[in-house]
């Protein structure tokens, strides 16, 4: 009896310590969340934020013996998985609220492609530029073209879903500009994550001719299924548990659920990790929009509010504002910041102008095609995973997701009444 008893003692403890910590995730992400809302910031951002503050950037370095005994020396694995599969299902829901048919304007659907892909290229060879200049300085050991990979991806990608936050709350969702920002955003992010996947595919490889080959040939096969086959079988799935009063049945949603985490072990088995099987997931059922809305309101805001929290913890947990120690680190990350905005902002704004935007509706695209926050810290979570990430330069890139998505409350407001748009009194950011 006494070992099943002590068994059973440690899991009672392993349980206690895990809801401590989810309490101290989710109630300090929430009061963050409401106090960036009220200061006219996206509230992811506060969670973003309350994450690193319980890192070693501040709570973990003034209360390192109560951190420890919260947190641990490491995050238990538990709460990794905890983030993974929050990851996942958030990638799902990414890939679903993908929506390219908006564009009405002529002018709008010119410039679409050169946005999307000026937003990509230009942060990106940018990125891989700075990767290759400071791969000596922070560098030394790691494999420095998938590195310099890893910098480009990062400074690339455009996120999405606070894009989507923050064009709702200033009122810009259904606005020329607004559409074509997310469309872009859109097209960005889809680019952004086929890099990743390919970054990640040669991270992980051996690099051997036959095994990155064999790889790259599975999955060009898994896109072949899940385009010609699961795409159609999604399509007879869903009218098959249509939305009825505004619900999702829950057979659908288990159906949805075991087929989104088998797709996200079958990306996982091709090397280029789970999340992006929740992406596809997401892409698979994207066009069925009554589906969509009735997803995010009966399994979405679980997924916001319980397993964000923990991502952004775990995050905040590897990241040491303080580490960065040297007149250097700070030249570097002040660098990286600097870059990285000019590198979206002014492509972008020259695109749009010869597009045939004003100069303020121009910058104002550029502003918006500028927010990171959320996307880049997948890529730069997975970057330091698989150790082609030092430490001090994912601090720098945690810096920078986060600076420049504060960046576009403060310059919405300064611009959009030049362009004769109103900013709404109570914002949903």
């Amino acid at each position: 009896m006494t070992p099943a008893l002590t068994a059973q003692q440690q899991t009672e403890t392993l349980l206690l310590s895990i809801l401590i910590q989810l309490v101290v995730m989710i109630g300090a992400a929430r009061l963050m969340n409401v106090a960036f809302r009220r200061l006219g910031q996206p509230g992811v951002i506060g969670e973003i934020v309350a994450g690193l503050l319980l890192g070693p950037s501040l709570f973990g370095h003034f209360y390192p013996g109560i951190s420890a005994d919260i947190f641990g020396l490491k995050p238990a694995a538990s709460i990794v998985i905890l983030s993974q599969i929050g990851l996942i299902l958030l990638m799902f829901q990414i890939g679903m609220s993908f929506e390219f048919g908006q564009l009405r304007e002529a002018r709008a659907r010119r410039a679409l492609l050169p946005i999307a892909a000026v937003s990509v290229l230009a942060p990106l060879g940018c990125g891989i530029w700075l990767g290759h200049l400071s791969a000596p300085v922070f560098a030394s050991g790691i494999a420095v073209p998938v590195y310099a990979l890893f910098c480009g991806v990062a400074m690339a990608i455009t996120a999405v879903p606070i894009l989507g936050r923050i064009l709702a709350g200033y009122g810009l969702v259904r606005h020329e500009l607004g559409v074509l920002a997310i469309s872009a955003a859109a097209l960005n992010d889809v680019a952004g994550w086929l890099l990743l996947a390919v970054v990640a595919a040669l991270a992980t490889a051996t690099f051997a001719p036959s095994h990155t080959a064999t790889q790259l040939g599975g999955i060009f096969v898994f896109a072949l299924i899940c385009f010609f086959i699961l795409r159609p079988a999604a399509n007879r799935l869903l009218k098959m548990f249509p939305v009825i009063n505004d619900e999702v049945s829950p057979s659908l949603v288990s159906i949805i659920l075991i087929a989104v985490f088998i797709l996200a072990m079958c990306t996982y088995k091709l090397g280029i990790f789970g999340i992006f099987g929740g992406f596809v997931g997401g892409l698979l059922v994207h066009h069925d929009q009554n589906f969509a809305a009735a997803w995010r309101r009966q399994v979405g805001g679980f997924v916001l509010v319980f397993f964000l929290p923990i991502f952004f913890t775990y995050t905040g947990l590897h990241t040491n504002l303080l580490g960065l120690t040297t007149g250097t680190d700070w030249l570097w990350m002040g660098i990286f910041v600097a870059v990285s905005v000019l590198a979206k902002i002014i492509p972008v704004t020259v695109v749009s102008r010869l597009a045939g935007y004003n100069a303020t509706a121009a910058l104002l695209l550029g502003v918006l095609m500028n927010t990171r926050a959320l996307m880049e810290l997948i890529v730069l979570n997975i970057g330091l995973e698989t150790g082609f990430l030092p430490q001090k330069v994912f601090t720098m890139l945690v810096i920078m997701a986060v600076v420049t998505t504060i960046m576009a409350g403060p310059a919405l407001k300064y611009l959009m009444p030049k362009l004769g748009l109103e900013i709404p009194r109570d914002m949903e950011a």
